[in-house]
């Protein structure tokens, strides 16, 4: 049996701009075409959307999947297994949330009066954490888990202070702007135990949700204000050692895609810490990808690139706040030189 790109599209609940990326990007190309050039899918290419879409769940970026399915030894089964086990922690999660809800039913049919709105309010940051956050990172994120009462204090503060800094209309290349951008990034790192992962669910979570922001104060504005003022602390760096042409393609560029670095590094450091080696096909995807994103601002000049390497090995403060270690960086030299 066939299905036309349509009718697979409603089958499955995805759109048919969705499927013709996927053929557009190698993902999911159907097998055979009609005779008017119409996409047609067979029983194997519906298993391998179901592989798509299940690792989609896991949170893999469209490129980590098609890495992973290129590699050998992948199999559906080993797909489902897991599938099954998040299926298994999201009804246990639902079983706590229910019992929580029966013991809030219980006091209010005995009359008590419950401080619902702070009640609700918790209980809309942990549903909303659920979409982002295993339990175990949960437990792990002092920010997420509120037992850590000092630390949020001194978040609050922080935001209290950029709020201030940025109502003043002190520009992100002031002096006061950067050094709040470092203190922020240390503190995010220091928080998050330096993991990328984190960070990258992270900034997906206080970007996409209203609730967050509103709890926290940080905007995606301030979110702005803060990697571009934290991007001049790098600048002022990169600087001393390129020319006045090299550094001013590097300003004009440097910011432009800084969202896409945390879960290339987050995806990068989950390859270390499995021990895959250099020569892996899925790391070297993402080294492809590193040095797009490298070049994107550093240019195409191997001497410009040499004189950044060179900056990097005699100044660590190029890697503070970055959520890249010595130990990362030699991983993704490995896979390029390879």
């Amino acid at each position: 049996m066939l299905l036309k790109v349509g009718e697979l599209a409603q089958r499955c609940g995805l759109t048919v701009r969705t499927l013709h990326h996927y053929d557009s990007i190698g993902l999911l190309t159907p097998s055979a075409r009609s005779d008017s050039g119409y996409r047609l899918y067979n029983r194997d290419d519906v298993a391998r959307l179901h592989q798509i879409q299940a690792l989609r769940r896991f949170g893999l970026s469209l490129a980590d999947i098609g890495a992973f399915l290129a590699a050998p030894g992948q199999n559906l089964a080993t797909i489902v297994e897991q599938q099954i086990e998040l299926l298994e922690q999201q009804i246990e999660e639902g079983k706590k949330l229910h019992c929580q809800l029966s013991d809030l039913h219980q006091q209010l049919q005995r009359g008590e009066e419950p401080e619902l709105a702070d009640w609700l309010t918790t209980l809309e940051m942990m549903t909303m954490y659920d979409k982002y956050f295993s339990a175990e990172e949960v437990k792990k994120f002092p920010l997420l888990n509120g037992s850590e009462t000092a630390i949020a204090a001194e978040w609050a503060s922080l935001v209290k202070n950029v709020r201030a800094t940025m109502d003043s209309k002190l520009p992100a290349q002031s002096s006061e702007a950067q050094a709040l951008a470092r203190q922020w990034m240390a503190m995010l790192v220091r928080d998050t135990n330096g993991d990328p992962r984190l960070l990258t669910k992270l900034n997906a979570m206080q970007y996409q949700e209203p609730a967050a922001q509103e709890k926290s104060g940080i905007t995606p504005e301030m979110m702005a204000y803060i990697q571009q003022a934290f991007a001049e602390t790098k600048l002022a760096i990169y600087q001393k050692y390129l020319s006045p042409n090299e550094f001013q393609f590097m300003r004009d560029n440097y910011g432009k895609r800084t969202t896409e670095w945390p879960p290339l590094i987050g995806a990068f450091r989950q390859h270390l810490e499995e021990g895959t080696a250099p020569d892996d096909p899925r790391v070297r995807q993402l080294a492809a990808q590193w040095m797009e994103l490298f070049r994107s601002y550093a240019g195409d000049d191997p001497q410009t690139h040499a004189k950044i390497r060179a900056a990097h090995q005699a100044e660590p403060q190029l890697l503070e706040g970055t959520f890249i270690d010595r130990a990362l960086l030699g991983y993704v030299a490995q896979v390029l030189s390879g």
